[in-house]
């Protein structure tokens, strides 16, 4: 293919800051500039902000059309609260907002309405709802979760987890105790550390905070942790650490309401500083990649094509000779501890569908060497083949039409960018810029539907100070013709040659045919491009579902089979106020599985009885435990209590008939009644007297001080608030015990 000539424009910036915002320059003026053109040009708009730093971590919000969010970088001493800029117009005009608080995280646009903001304040504090302006409605709240008084509170589980559903105005209490919490997809999820000694628990819900189940997984201690890899509006991937430094836990999947969780892969790496490398593949659908360390201590990545159902090893590259005493297969090297010297993560794209780019190793383990290649996926990570020496940065344009590469020099200068326009197969070179600078970054536009790319660096001045560079380049000039109906063909989803026709291609349920671009194709997809597919249901197979809790699968078979430790035992899960013994199978359907007919396990629910406690909104002082199981210290000596009572009565009852055998029925009857009565109503008043104190100490914030009044010995004290005080004189000298 004959070189095209291709348009660029170079622009420098003088600054000390990333772009697009660079506040200082060498000259001692602030400089803050945008790009509205993808980085073809640069306009000044340091005087619509008032020459103001913005941060640098976090200090650009962008939200859905041209609204943008500019947080200052303002120092927090002496200091009410934060400065941000907000445009609804692509960074024509700004509007200055005082905040009565400081940020600690980027603010998030509302995802249902855009004009609702949610922040974090660094004290953690409750913000009132306020109007910015009449046309930009400014909503900030902190979003469910409030801290408690102390700055080490997260390590010790004495977190109070709260809802709003009034933007802030009043909050209701979910939960105490919390250790941690989070939401991905459809799920909420929390971990409780009830006491101080005692693991920790995981509680989901689906229903935005209605409802909190506990999970059944196993429990983690303190030195332990959860990690929720990924999550969407039906299932969930968590990762439970194994004890000790192992740097590997279990892998586990949910079903559809997060409570049910099956194991998916053991031995599931995570490195020391708690980063995994699970990604997933998103240009195609059920795609998972990630690495698990194997007994003999090598790493090795697998790939799952069913949303975890069942592991893999990659296939070797087609292209790549691996050597006698190398098994064939490859594994794709993607870890984050190495970002300085891997520079990209695995990349795949929705609308470039299959298309998966790695670094990687060719071997029968991960490679300690510091040179990875990159390598491509053009069917959704089933085959792989080298593409490029050596580590680089990389990105997709054109929806998979097109992929640019720029090489990591991890000292030294560049000025050629790579470019492919058949996934990979072919690499042409480009010379950018005739002088050389230090790379920082490769930026496009969000999606992959642009045909512009911006490399950004630096140049060094004489006076030490950095000449920061953005040359930005169009493809369009190179790949002038759009696409027509011919450039593209019909391929079938997770096909393999040789396999069962009927079943060939069936993920999840369904065979999808998707309509993509031939790789002989010279043409560009353009904005309007929009991914087809066609879908057709396919029967159930094993395939389709997932091992139960309490089940795991054979190697290398689609059987599940009990766990040793779990023969003939049957499962009770507490939902909704009702505890179900489960009486499975086996097998779980995977969730979002759209299959028919075919395979079909039973799965049996037997209500045996009445569990729980259904949350429903309370006055904020209240605290309101969506599950109990009797679970809590009070909660259990309530069941004591009754056990003790129900002993005493069949006692009393037993002593009655004695008593009726040995002396006349008439002399002792009343005597024997009045024994009955004061022994039932003691237990009556302990059980109350219980109550009482769970319904309303319990709620206290400061456990620490008080948990249940019947543990003071004392009279009322200065510890004592005047509600604990009063409390304390109404039960003085009465002990439930």
């Amino acid at each position: 293919m004959k070189e095209a000539p291709h348009d660029f424009t170079e622009g420098e910036l003088e600054s000390d800051q990333q772009l697009p915002w660079a506040p200082q320059s060498k000259r001692n003026h602030l400089s803050s500039l945008i790009s509205t053109d993808y980085g073809k040009s640069f306009h000044d708009i340091s005087q619509s902000i008032n020459h103001t730093f913005i941060k640098e971590e976090f200090g650009v919000s962008v939200g859905p059309g041209i609204s943008v969010i500019l947080t200052a970088d303002t120092p927090v001493l002496n200091n009410p609260g934060g400065i941000i800029f907000t445009s609804t117009d692509a960074g024509a005009t700004f509007k200055f907002i005082q905040l009565p608080f400081h940020l600690a995280q980027p603010i998030v646009y509302h995802f249902l309405n855009p004009d609702y903001l949610v922040a974090l304040s660094i004290d953690v504090s409750l913000l009132n709802v306020f109007k910015a302006s009449a046309h930009f409605l400014l909503n900030l709240f902190v979003l469910l979760l409030s801290f408690a008084d102390t700055v080490e509170a997260e390590e010790r589980g004495d977190l109070i987890l709260k809802r709003t559903k009034d933007l802030g105005k009043t909050f209701t209490i979910i939960h105490e105790d919390i250790y941690s919490f989070g939401y991905i997809g459809a799920f909420l999820f929390f971990s409780v550390m009830e006491d101080p000694r005692s693991p920790r628990v995981m509680y989901f819900s689906s229903d935005q905070g209605d409802t909190f189940s506990q999970a059944l997984l196993p429990s983690a201690s303190t030195e332990q942790f959860y990690s929720i890899l990924d999550g969407d509006e039906d299932m969930l991937f968590l990762h439970v650490d194994n004890p000790g430094d192992t740097f590997f836990g279990t892998m586990y999947t949910s079903d559809d309401r997060g409570i049910l969780f099956s194991k998916s892969l053991e031995r599931h790496l995570f490195d020391g500083h708690r980063k995994s490398d699970f990604t997933n593949i998103t240009s195609l659908r059920g795609v998972y990649l990630t690495n698990k360390l194997d007994v003999d201590g090598r790493i090795k990545s697998v790939i799952s094509f069913n949303r975890g159902g069942t592991w893999r090893p990659l296939k070797k590259p087609e292209n790549i000779n691996c050597g006698d005493k190398i098994k064939s297969v490859c594994y794709i090297e993607k870890k984050l501890i190495y970002l300085s010297v891997f520079p990209m993560v695995t990349l795949s794209e929705p609308a470039a569908v299959g298309l998966v780019i790695a670094h990687g190793s060719v071997g029968d383990s991960l490679s300690s060497s510091q040179n990875p290649d990159v390598f491509v996926s053009s069917d959704g990570g089933y085959n792989w083949r080298g593409t490029l020496r050596g580590p680089h940065h990389y990105t997709i344009l054109d929806s998979g039409g097109l992929i640019v590469a720029v090489e990591a020099h991890r000292e030294g200068q560049v000025k050629t960018i790579k470019f492919s326009t058949d996934e990979g197969q072919c690499w042409k070179l480009y010379n950018f810029t005739d002088q050389p600078f230090f790379f920082a970054g490769l930026a496009s536009e969000p999606g992959t539907n642009a045909m512009t790319v911006s490399v950004w660096g630096f140049r060094p001045e004489e006076d030490g100070q950095p000449m920061w560079v953005a040359v930005t380049i169009d493809f369009q000039s190179l790949i002038t013709r759009e696409c027509n109906d011919n450039d593209y063909e019909e391929w079938l989803a997770h096909s393999t040659e040789g396999g069962d026709s009927e079943r060939n291609g069936c993920v999840l349920g369904v065979k999808e045919t998707y309509r993509r671009l031939k790789k002989q194709s010279l043409c560009r997809n353009g904005r309007s491009f929009v991914v087809m597919k066609k879908q057709s249901p396919c029967l159930c197979t094993r395939e389709d579902f997932l091992c139960d809790f309490g089940y795991y699968r054979h190697i290398n078979t689609s059987e599940c089979v009990r766990q040793p430790n779990a023969a003939n035992k049957t499962y009770e899960l507490c939902l909704n106020g009702e505890e179900d013994e489960l009486l499975t199978e086996g097998y779980r359907k995977v969730p979002s599985d759209r299959c028919e007919g075919g395979f079909s396990p039973q799965l049996i629910k037997q209500t045996v009885k009445a569990c729980g406690i259904k949350p429903s909104p309370a006055p904020p002082a209240m605290s309101t435990s969506s599950v109990t199981h009797f679970d809590t210290p009070v909660s259990r000596l309530i069941l004591v209590l009754i056990l003790v009572c129900a002993g005493a009565v069949i006692i009393v009852l037993i002593a009655i008939v004695s008593a009726v055998i040995v002396v006349k029925r008439v002399i002792y009857r009343n005597s024997t009644l009045k024994a009955l009565t004061v022994v039932v109503s003691c237990c009556l008043l302990q059980f109350n007297s219980i109550q009482f104190n769970f319904i309303y100490i319990a709620p206290n914030h400061n456990k620490s001080r008080l948990k249940t009044l019947h543990r003071y010995r004392e009279k009322p004290n200065n510890h004592m608030t005047p509600y604990e005080q009063a409390l304390w004189r109404q039960w003085e000298g009465k002990t439930p015990f």
